[in-house]
């Protein structure tokens, strides 16, 4: 019995250790911010780790307890890292230690996520570097437009997500975080190609960020105005359209905005950057809420959020007509108006054709940017090449423009959809009557940008179709196909070719 009893224990603790190394590093991935590099290691379970540096030569090394690896290192890029290579080994039967060569020295930072509802349990380690810093402002742009020292307006443009927070995950998969980023560099260059302002992209790349980091890039560029982009998502496919969201000190205007505040608020934990508390009630925010410069922060936000959806009226569709508000953790600055826009429903198969389309991301931008310089020429801050313009009668600022000449075969919509404008702008910046162009004629391009190479397929009308149907299974608004073939109105024949823009 004694025997037995034994022989029951040893095989009772060999089935527990089996169970501890259980463990598999089954993935990593990497990503390069600007001050640091992070790699992640997609676990099948939670492990325990420890993190040393070494000298002579410089080395990191992490030993991860209880595990194995089928991970491949060979894939990373580390090209602009601060790591030269990376080995990796058994170490103790049992534990698994990674060793990474350095080509310069960095800080490590470490920690673990429990698995949530886009990733399973991960194991995080940050290279921070020690040699730059990304602290620095940003240098003010020197240009011919601005008088004497009279500064710009900076505008922080913070594209959503990024790194291991993709956001929502859309139609053909597209990631939000892809998304916001195209949409905040259209709006980037849009900005910095309007006199008397210039942007700052808080996020250039793919990677994450904290939330309070956003603003903090904010602040230390000394931004007149912080602009989120962001791609919504539903359960119903049905749900689209562009949706602005401003602070709100109190509750959420909506149920809709609540729970939207609730689920950006948590970027950080799903992408490891942080752990904000959505119930964040300190003494600190507290007062920081209760300060007359949050009211008039708020308050500038809502009449710039106004102004912006005004502007976007005929762009794309509006689900919501008057600036929404909730507890954002991305909007909450004491000093500076800020908006959070929710470009369209990635989640919606119109909306997610547009959101993916470099013409519609331009025309989207160039109405986002029109909103807010409408609102800063009306109270322009003080001191600003703007605030100077207008004292002394000047118009509206608006982006340079450039030119560009008719050649044989093109139309005024296919030029205006190569551009990213719309046919309506275009004749108002040309003063024409009707779409009829000559070739040699030299047409003014509103937005002062390269054209964006566009092609078209061509559709040969069958019998029992309509133009919406065909919008329908070509993933195009019907506005688009009307702009694009000059129609008056939907009545189309058989047989009759019409050209569909492919992007």
């Amino acid at each position: 019995m004694r025997h037995f009893a034994r022989g029951f224990i040893a095989v009772c603790c060999w089935v527990a250790i089996s169970a501890t190394q259980a463990a598999v590093v089954e993935n990593v991935r990497s990503y390069r911010a600007p001050d640091y590099t992070r790699l992640v290691f997609d676990l099948s379970e939670s492990v325990s780790h420890q993190v040393f540096s070494l000298e002579n030569p410089d080395r990191i090394v992490v030993d991860i307890a209880d595990a194995d690896l089928t991970a491949d290192f060979s894939a990373l890029d580390l090209a602009e890292t601060p790591i030269s290579n990376i080995r990796s080994a058994t170490r103790n039967e049992h534990d698994y230690r990674v060793v990474f060569d350095l080509r310069s020295k960095t800080q490590p930072r470490s920690f673990l996520l429990e698995p949530n509802d886009q990733y399973g349990a991960r194991l995080v380690i940050d290279f921070y570097d020690q040699e730059t810093s990304s602290r620095e402002p940003v240098a003010r742009r020197s240009t011919d437009d601005l008088a004497d020292s009279r500064r710009e307006i900076v505008i922080a443009i913070s594209a959503g997500h990024g790194g291991e927070a993709p956001g929502a995950i859309g139609v053909g998969k597209l990631q939000e975080k892809k998304v916001t980023l195209a949409i905040a560099k259209e709006i980037e260059k849009r900005v910095n190609a309007t006199p008397g302002y210039r942007a700052v992209m808080v996020r250039k790349g793919d990677y994450g960020m904290y939330l309070t980091e956003r603003t903090r890039i904010a602040h230390d560029n000394n931004a007149d105005f912080f602009l989120a982009i962001h791609a919504d998502s539903f359960k119903n496919s049905s749900a689209r359209g562009t949706t602005i969201y401003a602070l709100s000190q109190r509750g959420a205007t909506s149920e809709q905005a609540r729970l939207l505040a609730e689920k950006e608020n948590a970027a950080d934990l799903i992408g490891g950057v942080g752990k904000v508390r959505l119930d964040d009630k300190d003494e600190m925010l507290r007062s920081v809420l209760l300060d007359l410069s949050m009211t008039a922060s708020i308050a500038s936000s809502l009449e710039a959020g106004n102004s912006i959806i005004a502007a976007l009226d005929g762009t794309t569709h509006l689900r919501r007509t008057s600036v929404e508000q909730a507890n954002f953790v991305v909007l909450r600055s004491a000093d500076i108006p800020s908006l959070l826009v929710e470009s369209g429903y990635i989640t919606n198969p119109i909306d997610a054709k547009n959101l993916a389309s470099p013409v519609w991301q331009q025309r989207f931008a160039g109405a986002v940017v029109n909103g807010i310089t409408n609102w800063f020429y009306n109270a322009p801050p003080r001191g600003t090449w703007v605030a100077w313009h207008k004292e002394n009668g000047g118009s509206a600022p608006a982006p340079r423009v450039s030119s560009y000449e008719v050649r044989r075969g093109d139309s005024l919509s296919e030029i205006a959809d190569r551009f990213g404008v719309s046919t309506a702008d275009l004749k108002a910046a040309n003063n024409l009557k009707s779409n009829t162009i000559r070739i040699g004629q030299e047409l003014t391009i509103p937005n002062g940008f390269s054209p964006i190479d566009i092609t078209f397929v061509e559709h040969t009308i069958a019998r029992g179709e309509t133009l919406s149907e065909i919008a329908e299974s070509y993933r195009i608004p019907l506005d688009r196909i009307r702009e694009t073939n000059a129609l008056n109105s939907d009545t189309i024949r058989v047989g009759q070719i019409i050209k569909i823009p492919s992007s």
